[in-house]
């Protein structure tokens, strides 16, 4: 899934050494959060105009979590 969403980013920035994911421990219900990381210049890119870019990075991960019956949630910080 981390893998996935790194993926995901290099396409998007400009500058994809500066992307990072880091993950949290899932919690009670068992969703694991992952918080990306990329490079201030960068962060229009991954958010959209409205969030479209970004609400569609979360439907795309949720998709993949589902497949593997897990449940993810994506922030980007």
């Amino acid at each position: 899934m981390k893998d996935l969403l790194i993926a995901i980013a290099q396409g998007l920035v400009e500058d994809p050494s500066a992307i990072r994911v880091d993950t949290d421990e899932p919690t009670e219900d068992g969703t694991v959060v992952y918080h990306l990381h990329v490079a201030e210049n960068d962060m229009g890119r991954v958010i959209g105009k409205q969030g479209r870019i970004a609400k569609s990075i979360r439907i795309i991960m949720r998709a993949a979590a589902t497949r593997n019956n897990t449940r993810v949630a994506v922030e980007i910080d």
